[in-house]
């Protein structure tokens, strides 16, 4: 991108020493932080160290288990902003540093490739087969952010991705295993589930500049059904999958998120942004279901 796109808003915001020196540090590092889709990397790291710690890895293996997993979503954040930086400009998007110029776009290139090479010997602390399952969800990340979103297969990535953090979980136990077929169907069924939820506001504008991934091409309507249909798919999975039955608070939740997907049918103007809120309820709901049920994973 040609700095003419950027260097008048970055200036704007950089501090000057008393030496009359620019410095571009102090101001970087939050730049940094907004450009990393920080919630989201967050909110996975957290899930997958309870995972970690329901499963047994215990304070120093769920420690390890946090810092691969954090680094790998920041490098997985940073490569889209990087990627995605002409594509964003264009429309205009003021919630990336990069597209308003706050940050260019080698900079997140960088920070992208320094948090990727932190990721490998740090998903490798939980041993070699489960710091490559991993490494194998980090990387199909990244095949997302540079081609595959482009693509009708841009749902695998995100299934690949999820579905390969409960064998990192424990494929690192002391006792390594490979995870429950359950575990890793719902987290492939939680990672479609997020693709399609995180796409659907961008859709317009994905399809003005190019882009047509699966939900792209299915259309938004379709999306906003999908995203809560495989989120409660998700929630089934957990509940009758593991071996130790199934329980009435499982049928609780289960007919929770089932009245939350229902209750998007009702025609309402009033209910067209329902459907996505009920992706998210019931992904929340097969979240919990996952943690509390971590120790059968194995």
């Amino acid at each position: 991108m040609p700095s003419s796109r950027w260097t008048p808003d970055y200036r704007a915001h950089v501090s000057l020493h008393p030496s009359g020196v620019v410095s571009r540090t102090t101001h970087r590092v939050p730049v940094l932080l907004r450009s990393c889709h920080l919630e989201p990397a967050l909110a996975v790291t957290v899930f997958v160290t309870a995972l970690a710690v329901a499963a047994g890895r215990g304070v120093a293996g769920s420690a390890a288990v946090a810092a691969a997993v954090l680094t790998g979503q920041l490098s997985v954040g940073w490569c889209n902003d990087a990627a995605d930086a002409q594509r964003d400009t264009a429309c205009g998007r003021r919630d990336k540093p990069v597209a308003t110029g706050e940050l260019p776009p080698r900079a997140a290139a960088v920070a992208a490739g320094t948090a990727l090479a932190l990721c490998v010997p740090l998903s490798l602390l939980s041993g070699a087969a489960a710091g490559a399952a991993h490494l194998a969800g980090v990387a199909a990340g990244w095949a997302y952010n540079l081609r595959l979103k482009h693509t009708v297969v841009s749902p695998l990535p995100y299934a690949t991705a999820f579905g390969a953090l409960p064998a990192f979980v424990t494929l690192g136990l002391p006792s390594p295993s490979w995870p429950a077929w359950w575990a890793v169907t719902a987290g492939a069924l939680l990672g479609v589930g997020a693709h399609l939820a995180n796409v659907l506001p961008d859709i317009e504008n994905d399809l003005a500049t190019g882009v047509r991934g699966l939900p792209q091409r299915l259309g938004p309507t379709a999306c906003r059904w999908l995203a809560p249909l495989v989120m409660l798919a998700a929630m089934a999975v957990v509940v009758v999958g593991p071996p130790r039955g199934v329980k009435i608070s499982d049928w609780v939740l289960a007919a929770a998120g089932i009245i939350a997907v229902a209750g998007a049918a009702v025609p309402s103007r009033a209910r067209t942004r329902w459907p996505f809120r009920a992706a998210i309820v019931v992904a929340g709901m097969a979240v919990a279901q996952l943690l509390l049920r971590g120790s059968d994973m194995s």
